[in-house]
């Protein structure tokens, strides 16, 4: 049995008569057949050949192939993005009367189709908090819970969540658990190893690694992506070929990549712990962080991302931002260049006050997706912009 970093070079599809050494990319719309019983046959879903890109397509398949080897999965289907990746998730599997239990502290964008979208199709909604112990998660499960749904580390209060703790109670009431892993990624921690049904990534993140490409992918037991699959093959958020290649050569860095990005991280996390400009600082694999415990159970590493809270509230952390010099200022993470990011004021500014409290998303919350560069130069940024 091979190991998780040579699966994600070494799987490929099959060589062409040409015999690349590289995977081609399979940009097309559709695939012939050499008669009409085999087109037949493959309409009836009596072989796995490919029919048309929305269903199936060689380039997107090698990409699902390796994240599935990675995540240790039975089966997987890649979508356009991480927000198709995890409303298929939700929508295939979850009707009208069923109940979705989620842990409050997610993307603002899943927040969104918990909250206003799946309302609308009577399917029942309720969260608990990032930090609930086992006797409240028990408590807010109800009769017709079909989906446990969590991010770990949440997005961007890096909360950890006990997924062995939380799988062992789906696994108890006969619940789905649904992981989004995206921050983490698989070379990190493997959440089905701690119960979970399905996992579910945005690739536009570490998994691409380089800010290039839209996609997402969602994996887990076969029973449970066979009805995703049919959901997406018909409603149509099929990944694309070029996205897919592009995706499924970015994993084959994934494993040194997110060596650096996570002692790179750790480094900043660090030097800026005590620094007298911010009032408390989050790493997973910092002593001080609340949950340290659970993260060096479950994970291998603390990640790339480094939360702080800079005194002063908002107006510091737009001055923060406007006085950084080398680290970029966009919508991203997960990129080989270093990212600063305000969520109060981006990315989880739909939330109310109120909610962005609950979920610590504090005024003066700054998100830095730490890049590849020298480890030296990105602290120097954030400190003279602290300065």
């Amino acid at each position: 049995m091979s190991h998780q970093q040579t699966d994600a070079i070494r799987i490929q599809t099959a060589r062409t008569n040409e015999m690349e050494h590289s995977t081609p990319m399979f940009l097309t719309s559709s695939f012939c057949f050499d008669n009409a019983e085999e087109m037949r046959a493959a309409f009836a879903d009596e072989s796995d050949d490919n029919i048309y890109s929305r269903f199936s397509n060689p380039s997107v398949q090698e990409f699902t192939d390796k994240m599935v080897a990675l995540e240790g999965a039975e089966a997987g289907y890649a979508t356009a993005s991480g927000m198709s990746a995890v409303s298929g998730s939700f929508m295939a599997l979850l009707k009208q009367g069923d109940h979705l239990l989620a842990c409050n502290s997610i993307f603002g964008s899943t927040h969104t189709v918990i909250a206003k979208y799946l309302p609308k199709f009577g399917i029942e909604q309720s969260y608990v908090s990032a930090n609930a112990t086992e006797a409240e998660w028990r408590a807010a499960i109800r009769p017709n819970t079909k989906m446990i749904y969590l991010e770990t580390p949440t997005n961007p209060g890096l909360e950890i969540l006990d997924m062995s703790m939380i799988g062992r109670i789906a696994k108890e009431h006969g619940i789905i658990f649904n992981v989004d892993n995206c921050f983490a990624t698989p070379v990190n921690q493997l959440p089905i190893q701690h119960g979970a049904d399905l996992v579910v990534h945005s690739a536009t993140k570490w998994l691409d690694g380089q800010g290039r490409v839209l996609g997402g992918v969602v994996v887990g037991r076969k029973d449970l992506i066979k009805e995703i699959y049919l959901f997406c093959r018909s409603t149509g958020p099929a990944l694309s070929p070029f996205n897919a290649w592009v995706l499924s050569k970015s994993l084959e860095t994934l494993d040194v990549r997110m060596e650096r990005h996570a002692s790179n991280a750790l480094y900043i996390a660090q030097q800026l712990e005590n620094h007298p400009a911010i009032n408390t600082l989050r790493y997973p694999f910092l002593a001080s962080h609340p949950h340290h415990a659970i993260a060096i159970q479950q994970m291998k590493n603390g990640g790339g991302i480094v939360c702080f809270e800079l005194k002063g509230g908002i107006e510091a952390g737009r001055k923060f931002l406007d006085a950084l010099k080398m680290l970029s200022l966009t919508a991203n993470l997960g990129d080989t260049r270093s990212i600063a990011s305000h969520p109060a004021s981006t990315t989880h500014a739909k939330l109310s006050e109120a909610e962005r409290q609950a979920v610590n998303i504090t005024p003066g919350l700054i998100r830095i997706s730490v890049g590849l560069e020298n480890k030296e130069d990105i602290l120097n940024d954030i400190l003279q912009a602290l300065g």
